[in-house]
């Protein structure tokens, strides 16, 4: 009985998983009418992009980590050291159960009532309690070089990928005229520049998808995640409806402001003021000219109203690829917003911090001071768990 159930289950699955499946490459949703999947085989030199190739961009994507690897370990540290950004080690608070749990539980940024409660409870000064939380909130920022490593690795991706997107596309007549994307779809040939173009950027995606845990986090952590899955969505979308032309447009412009901020960071970590705030008002300059002009008044302009000239009746993929470029332009407004805030206050304050960034708190407090608390904390650490949570409630 209870295998005949089991198999009875796995036929009920296998036959929900079925549907879905030929519902989701229903023709009328990605192609235009009278267009099969039968019309996509290879024929008469012509070479149409295939979904299932789509698999190959996650080993592509280990690939970039592989070399994103070696290249933080043996290019981005010496460039480092050699633009003066040191190695800083940071110095641990001295264990302490009852601070340790009141940062968890409770707060990094304790009151100063909390912090006298505290003090009293592990038989310290206030002052030792207001350094233990400083050094501790310091634990969770990034080192500087850490930040660069990152930043260089960005750098050198966006970079690479706005030479040879370049190079791929400067002979093509799409690159001038938007028109045509559009002559001859659906039944446009796949050329290999193409290809590698769409699989190193989305495995570049991926890549940053699998590290979305170890990378820095910022306060458009949220944004950055919708981005980089909108990203990787459109460009699969686009791949597996043939709108290859359009794609390698779309991701050309996104590349080629994105280096010019990865290097103003890396000259803000350097301390390289002059040279920061220069690369920043050129990736200013590139983010509007790229983000608020050419794409929503050159490519949406192309993805939304050139097609009513081709087909009277649009397909379902017409509405879910304009909708997530609509997404990308979204945050394009809200990075544009945070870039004129920094912007505006360069002007008059002459200062470009990144607001999205934690700074690290200075240590003004000797170890020796701190050697003091491990014999208070020894008599007075099983006492604290009250006030932990007391303080918690």
């Amino acid at each position: 009985m209870c295998l005949w159930s089991l198999t009875a289950t796995s036929e009920s699955m296998a036959y929900i998983l079925k549907t879905l499946n030929s519902w989701f490459w229903w023709e009328n949703i990605w192609m235009p009418i009278n267009c099969t999947w039968a019309d996509f085989v290879d024929r008469d030199g012509l070479v149409f992009p295939k979904p299932h190739q789509l698999y190959a961009t996650i080993p592509y994507a280990f690939v970039l980590l592989i070399i994103r690897f070696f290249s933080e370990r043996y290019v981005a540290i010496p460039l480092a050291k050699a633009l003066g950004i040191k190695n800083v080690r940071r110095v641990k608070p001295q264990p302490n159960p009852v601070l340790e749990s009141y940062f968890r539980e409770c707060s990094r940024h304790p009151s100063q009532s909390d912090i006298k409660g505290l003090a009293k409870k592990c038989n310290c000064t206030v002052h030792l309690v207001e350094k233990w939380f400083r050094r501790r909130r310091n634990l969770e920022i990034p080192t500087v070089l850490q930040k660069f490593k990152e930043a260089f690795w960005r750098f050198s991706f966006y970079l690479t990928s706005s030479i040879v997107g370049f190079i791929f596309l400067y002979d093509k007549p799409w690159f001038y005229d938007i028109w045509q994307t559009w002559v001859g779809y659906p039944f446009q040939t796949l050329l290999p520049s193409q290809y590698w173009y769409y699989m190193a950027e989305i495995g570049f995606y991926w890549s940053l998808i699998f590290t979305l845990g170890i990378d820095i986090k910022r306060k458009d952590f949220t944004a950055h995640v919708v981005h980089h899955l909108a990203a990787i969505g459109l460009m699969s979308g686009s791949w597996c409806g043939n709108y290859v032309r359009l794609g390698t447009l779309v991701i050309f412009v996104h590349d080629t402001a994105d280096f010019w901020l990865e290097a103003a960071k890396m000259f803000n970590y350097a301390r390289w003021e002059k040279t920061c705030n220069m690369l920043f008002i050129i990736f200013s300059i590139a983010f509007f000219i790229t983000r608020m002009i050419l794409l929503p008044f050159w490519i949406l302009r192309a993805t939304l109203y050139q097609p009513t000239y081709y087909s009277t009746t649009p397909v379902i993929a017409y509405f879910l690829f304009n909708g997530m470029l609509l997404i990308l332009q979204g945050l394009h407004l809200y990075w544009g917003y945070l870039i004129f805030k920094i912007l505006k206050r360069f002007v008059f304050l002459k200062d470009l911090k990144d607001d999205r960034s934690d700074e690290e708190e200075e240590d003004s407090v000797t170890d020796t001071e701190e050697e003091s608390t491990k014999s208070g904390n020894k008599n007075s650490s099983g006492s604290g768990k009250h006030l932990v949570s007391s303080s918690h409630h």
